[in-house]
């Protein structure tokens, strides 16, 4: 099997069968759209979240971070247009008889996967928003919404953040939060759940400020494969390669919108994806939210085809302005340079955490012919597991050393003890688990007080010192230092078979 042959059942088996994910309640059937992360499952969304946090709020310096509550007052979600607006159109196929969401601009052309036309006429319009009572007794309940999005939470708490954390335009509000929408068709394992995660935040910039002083030439010089509007409304999917100063010179988008596109790509190809199966797909006029006068979605190539992990929407002033009308609350800002008070424009990135996982896991997925097994080459960072220590024999000695290093080595990494099986198997173990360093007590190690090192991607190995472990060990996650510069190379000992 080559990497680029997979399907979405290989990953759903292997995410299942190594513990990243499971159906949730699968013991009394399961639900559909629901998903538990499993031990390995949960490293992983959990590395990917705090990655995500890293790049965009704490690397940056005009980024603040919140957590809003899942269920709020239902006023909220008339305000931002979601009572009205959030809809779906679900659809039957004349042919299969299954039941499909589709955008209501895709009625007129769209067909079903098995190839097989949508009876236009048993379309109907389905909110997705799921509902809820807040109060015990069914006369003094309250019914309100889990949320679709997390965006809202930050346009409501925008007053009370400007007061309490001394925040100057321009400036961003981020989470990272559950989200829950009534899908019509939940499929294609995490890609499209009826609870799942968002990454986002909104950056809030002066209304007349189109000019952005971060926007550096390695942002501008970014290539990027394009699906622009204009192609796509002429039923065409050719894409054009382009930069995102090309894209500024089109007017496509302004300079804040560019720049935080480039960093979505730029985050992307931190954590190691292949940014060659990412194209842009620019929304066309018809298909653009009701906030939003600009939007681009970051579409990864999936082994069930191209779709969205990402999407960046300029929203303007639409979300502060509804609110401020809806609740009769000031939600404007002194701008001490202008010296006015003025309602901020915003540019919203937005990711799907599950989405990015399962980009993850398809990216690094490889079966390798000469060791027939699995190998899961996601980047150290990402990894579930840092390191695997093992003995090379069963032994009392052997096994207290391996012990002692694993217990300074979980101050700072997920590190785990592997004394079953031949070393062999148990390499392949951790190959399909995505530890990317196996360390090894043999013989040597007892008298030279050193280990070997394995590299996951390689095989190579190499021996350190002990007391340069964890040193060594933070270089290589962080890609801080070549493996083969990480100490000296030595001669495969096992067979790895």
């Amino acid at each position: 099997m080559e990497k680029n042959a997979i399907t979405i059942e290989d990953i759903y088996a292997f995410c299942k069968r190594k513990g990243f994910v499971y159906p949730s309640s699968e013991i009394y059937g399961g639900l559909a759209g629901f998903w538990d992360f499993g031990p390995l499952g949960i490293e992983l969304m959990n590395n990917i979240k705090k990655e995500w946090w890293n790049h965009f709020v704490q690397q940056k310096g005009n980024m603040v971070g919140i957590e809003a509550s899942i269920i709020s007052n239902p006023k909220i979600w008339k305000a931002s247009g979601h009572t009205a607006n959030f809809l779906d159109v679900a659809v039957t196929c004349k042919k299969c008889k299954k039941l499909s969401k589709i955008d209501k601009a895709e009625l007129a052309y769209a067909k079903c996967p098995c190839g097989g036309e949508f009876d236009k006429a048993s379309a109907k319009s389905l909110n997705m928003m799921l509902t809820t009572k807040v109060g015990p007794l069914e006369g003094d309940s309250t019914t309100t919404y889990l949320r679709p999005e997390t965006a809202q939470g930050m346009f409501t708490n925008f007053k009370m953040v400007t007061e309490t954390s001394r925040v100057k335009l321009p400036f961003g509000i981020a989470q990272i939060g559950k989200c829950f929408r009534n899908e019509i068709a939940p499929r294609d394992f995490l890609f499209r759940s009826r609870e799942f995660t968002i990454g986002e935040f909104e950056f809030f910039i002066h209304p007349n400020e189109f000019k952005c002083n971060l926007l550096n030439k390695a942002h501008s010089n970014l290539k990027i494969r394009l699906l622009n509007a204009e192609t796509q409304e002429k039923n065409r999917q050719d894409l054009k390669e382009t930069t995102i100063e090309k894209m500024l010179k089109e007017k496509r988008l302004d300079e804040w919108h560019a720049y935080w596109l480039a960093e979505q790509i730029l985050f992307f190809k931190e954590i190691g994806i292949d940014t060659e199966k990412i194209k842009i797909r620019e929304h066309m006029k018809g298909e653009l939210s009701h906030y939003s006068s600009a939007t681009f979605d970051l579409d990864y190539e999936y082994p069930f085809g191209s779709k969205e992990v990402a999407g960046i929407a300029n929203r303007g002033q639409y979300d502060l302005s509804q609110h401020a009308k809806e609740s009769n609350q000031k939600l404007d800002y002194f701008d001490e340079e202008s010296k006015e008070r003025i309602i901020p424009r915003v540019i919203e990135p937005t990711f799907g955490m599950e989405r990015i996982f399962l980009m993850a896991i398809a990216d690094a997925y490889v079966f390798d012919e000469k060791r027939q097994n699995i190998v899961l080459k996601i980047h150290p960072r990402l990894a579930p597991i840092k390191a695997a220590v093992f003995p090379i024999i069963k032994d009392e000695k052997f096994e207290k050393m391996a012990k002692g290093i694993i217990s300074d080595l979980k101050k700072e990494f997920n590190t785990i003890y592997d004394g079953s099986g031949s070393i062999g198997r148990r390499y392949s173990r951790n190959d399909e688990a995505g530890t990317p360093f196996c360390i090894t007590i043999d013989e040597d190690s007892q008298k030279k007080k050193d280990v070997t090192i394995r590299d996951r991607d390689t095989t190579k190995q190499i021996r350190v010192k002990i007391e340069d472990l964890k040193d060594v060990l933070r270089k290589l996650i962080n890609k801080e230092i070549a493996f083969e510069k990480a100490g000296k190379i030595v001669e495969t000992r096992v067979k790895e078979s």
